[in-house]
């Protein structure tokens, strides 16, 4: 798989609409892409040994995506054969109260992974300059002075967000960032099909769809704006988990080896 066609270097901008969402590379069918794998779980469990035992380290791994692309099966596949005693996943929903009493970044920070071990974020602090700037009505509830919201204060947080990830990288925590691509047309497919599965339909609602259709214009730029100069961005284009989590899992196997 070549890496370099979906890794988005710092200041690079891109448009969505530019990659193909239903690439599978060379793999014919599901089956042979799964074959391949468990090839790279099995390194990927050798590297989470070298992690804890050095004790130096420890990676962060972010997925961002719109709604349906599939992080969670994609987490599913890329985490299946490593050890959860050194892992730990965290999904960001609606803030608490108690989350609401601190700086935004907070719940965030206070979930980051120790030295040796993965932390995998399904969605992240990037909803902070995202959903929050589609709903007013969150920012409102975030309890902020009046003085610090004004319209400078997107472009405020991209420098904090970017700020952070600097400094948790200058102190050992490896920040590894993954958007999965879905297309409007397959992403409506899976919307259709949520409807007709109970277990599902919770997943179905309209704030959902208004914040993917005013949401998309805002990604193309907090995409490049949240590529720090020292990290880079990896879009999973395809929108089935197995090859995304392929990818993924390749991408990671390949970096623990560098």
């Amino acid at each position: 798989m070549k890496h370099e066609d979906f890794i988005v270097s710092p200041t690079t901008k891109i448009a969505l609409k530019q990659y193909d969402s239903t690439y599978i590379g060379h793999f014919k069918n599901k089956s042979d892409a799964q074959q391949k794998l468990q090839e790279h779980v099995k390194h990927l469990a050798k590297h989470q040994e070298v992690l804890y035992a050095q004790n130096t380290f420890a990676l962060l791994i972010i997925f961002q995506a719109m709604d349906a692309a599939g992080k969670d099966s994609t987490i599913k596949y890329v985490m299946s054969g490593v050890n959860p005693q050194g892992c730990q996943v965290f999904s960001f929903g609606v803030p608490s109260a108690k989350e609401l009493d601190h700086d935004y970044l907070w719940r965030y920070t206070k979930a980051l992974p120790e030295r040796g071990r993965i932390g995998i974020f399904n969605r992240s602090y990037y909803e902070e300059v995202l959903v929050v700037r589609v709903h007013p009505g969150l920012l409102d509830r975030q309890q902020l002075p009046p003085r610090i919201k004004t319209n400078k204060i997107w472009k405020s947080r991209f420098e904090e967000i970017n700020n952070l990830e600097k400094y948790l990288s200058q102190n050992g925590i490896i920040i590894l960032k993954f958007f999965l691509n879905v297309s409007k047309g397959e992403q409506k497919k899976r919307f259709l099909d949520r409807i007709n599965r109970p277990e599902k339909i919770g997943n179905f609602l309209p704030a959902i769809l208004t914040r993917d259709i005013i949401g998309m214009t805002i990604w193309q730029l907090i995409k490049t704006s949240l590529i720090t100069p020292v990290l880079n961005g990896h879009l999973g284009i395809s929108s089935q988990p197995i090859t995304s989590g392929l990818r993924v899992l390749s991408f990671l196997t390949l970096f623990a080896t560098d």
